[in-house]
């Protein structure tokens, strides 16, 4: 690291690599990918509304070489919208070297649900990144030293995972759901880590999390549906705290970029900030908390998500049951 703490002039050169990044239209995405491309690589902006996606790659264009930068559509709340797009990469891309997962809604005011039914928070932030990331396996496992990086969050610690009712049914509050499925990116990152270890796989699933980054994440889920008052009570809140807590989205965008990147991270890792809360600071490998690392947690929720979305690692086959001895 060149000053003590690892920032975005640390990214090697990247030259000849391909990336997508998820919700790279806005927010820490944006950012993501104007790092990875001001560095030499090849990146897919994955943008559920085609306009804003395209406004993006025009503004990228005009910081980096136009010819590193594509769009591609991608809604995570429609699992038919996840299968075409890993058709057509998968079809014409020779090499996928890094999938960064990183779009995701918050704190809905009430339950809504995907194209398919299912809660949109855990819908959209864990299933369509699980069958993204599993439909697009293939290709990743043919390029050598390709990475899944999967955003989760400090939230996750105050998150609970009920595998008798994933969808919220019973029982739904807005940061509850967003809650678990933040949880949820974090034991999926772990689980498929340890079935990439068991298959002796050379792709390597890592999690990050920005901290409190001043993004729109904050605001476009309350304002779903209208908001209702947690829709007006946020607008008032937020523009109020986040200005004075928050560190700047690019700062935020740090621990995805270094566990993307950086050549001395290992699968299982978790990148965050680094000043005490992790709400703040330069990425540095922090924890995540026990509950991810739970056997019968991982598996139960692997085996749930394969069967609510169809996409079942069948490269992975065969590492379902856990050594008696690690």
């Amino acid at each position: 690291m060149s000053r003590g703490h690892w920032t975005d002039a640390d990214i090697p050169d990247l030259t000849g690599r391909t990336a997508m990044v998820t919700g790279a239209n806005a927010g820490l995405g944006l950012h993501e990918a104007r790092q990875l491309a001001r560095h030499g690589a090849h990146v897919l902006l994955a943008a559920r509304n085609r306009d804003r996606g395209r406004a993006a790659l025009e503004r990228l264009a005009a910081e980096v070489p136009a010819e590193r930068l594509e769009l591609v559509a991608l809604d995570l709340a429609d699992l038919e919208s996840v299968r075409a797009l890993a058709a057509d990469l998968t079809g014409r891309l020779s090499r996928l070297d890094l999938l960064l997962n990183n779009a995701g809604v918050m704190a809905v005011p009430e339950r809504r649900e995907t194209a398919q039914g299912f809660e949109l928070q855990f819908g959209t932030n864990h299933l369509g990144h699980f069958a993204l990331t599993g439909l697009l396996l293939p290709l990743l496992l043919r390029t050598e030293g390709s990475r899944v990086v999967t955003m989760s969050s400090f939230l996750h610690r105050l998150g609970r995972l009920d595998l008798d009712d994933l969808q919220s049914e019973r029982r739904y509050s807005p940061y509850g759901a967003y809650n678990a499925s933040k949880l949820a990116n974090a034991v999926f990152t772990v689980e498929l880590d340890r079935r990439l270890r068991a298959a002796r796989a050379g792709v390597l699933s890592i999690g990050a999390h920005p901290g409190y980054s001043a993004t729109e994440l904050q605001s476009s889920g309350p304002r779903m549906g209208g908001g209702g008052l947690f829709g007006r009570l946020n607008a008032l809140v937020t523009p109020a705290v986040t200005p004075l807590m928050a560190q700047p989205a690019a700062r935020g965008a740090l621990p995805a970029l270094r566990a993307a990147v950086d050549p001395a991270v290992t699968g299982g890792e978790y990148y965050g900030p680094h000043l005490p809360g992790e709400m703040r600071g330069y990425p540095v490998k922090v924890a995540y908390r026990r509950a991810a690392h739970d056997p019968g947690l991982g598996t139960g929720l692997w085996d749930a998500s394969v069967a609510l979305t169809s996409v079942d690692y069948a490269e992975l086959a065969g590492v379902s049951d856990r050594p008696t001895e690690e």
